[in-house]
């Protein structure tokens, strides 16, 4: 079992950028592949950025490609999320998730662990 918690949201001005964190509990953490997901006001849960057990395989949803960055490091149980060039539109809540599919998934109902979110709010 994996505990999240996020920080590091907050608002921002438009082309702006901000850094996400989750911090995992446990000694499992390398077993899991990670994924970073936002929900804006009256829309579902998606999937922006997943990232390996190893760090070796990514994904970015097609919204944040070439603006957002995931990464993790193993030894400090922690995985990022480097969001450039923001926008408004990508206002929600973003949380982080953990699932024990081998490789990454891209699928929201295979994440078996979550955090409690952190607001992000771009302004135009």
């Amino acid at each position: 079992q994996v505990q999240l918690v996020e920080s590091g949201g907050g608002l921002v001005q438009a082309g702006g950028s901000l850094r996400l964190s989750c911090a995992a509990s446990g000694r499992t953490f390398s077993t899991y592949a990670m994924g970073w997901f936002r929900q804006a006001p009256g829309k579902g849960r998606e999937l922006i950025a997943a990232i390996s057990r190893g760090g070796g395989s990514t994904y970015y949803a097609d919204s944040v490609k070439g603006r957002f960055t995931i990464s993790r490091d193993n030894a400090k149980n922690t995985v990022d999320l480097q969001m450039n060039s923001l926008k408004p539109e990508d206002t929600a809540v973003y949380y982080c998730a953990a699932s024990q599919t081998p490789g990454y998934s891209t699928t929201l109902r295979m994440y078996d662990y979550w955090g409690q979110g952190t607001q992000v709010n771009v302004s135009s």
